[in-house]
């Protein structure tokens, strides 16, 4: 699938943190993505996000392929753990992106779990063997 996005002036962007767990489960369904792409609807809000390992856009359903919001930056090697939230940057591009920035955090999550409840891992599993550790009497 490709799309064309276009974007209007930037009119503002700051600095946010994204919660682990919306930013982790994103990630995870990105890696399964065979384009480097995921689309994922977040259809409470008629939006679409497009989603890649650099940038994430929202599109509304009414203007098509204008980005209201980008999400970029993402700094995930700057938290100490897995479970803390992810420093990046937003950008807005429409004037009412506070509004929506508030909608998107709440909704954005649910829309990952609904696409990770349809999504098929493609290809065959894999068991990774490791060697038993050593007993500590074989090296006495």
């Amino acid at each position: 699938m490709e799309i064309t996005c276009y974007r209007d002036q930037e009119l503002a962007s700051e600095t946010r943190f994204l919660p682990a767990a919306t930013y982790n489960q994103a990630l995870t369904l990105l890696a399964r993505s065979a384009s480097g792409n995921l689309f994922v609807p977040i259809r409470a809000m008629q939006y679409l996000a497009i989603l890649d390992h650099e940038e994430w856009v929202f599109l509304d359903g009414e203007r098509k392929c204008w980005v209201d919001i980008a999400w970029r930056q993402f700094r995930p090697q700057a938290r100490a753990s897995l479970e803390e939230p992810v420093q990046y940057e937003a950008a807005f591009y429409h004037e009412n992106a506070g509004d929506l920035m508030v909608r998107l955090l709440a909704e954005l999550p649910r829309a990952l779990q609904d696409l990770a409840k349809k999504a098929r891992v493609e290809g065959p599993a894999r068991v990774l063997k490791f060697p038993a550790p050593k007993s500590t009497q074989e090296n006495s």
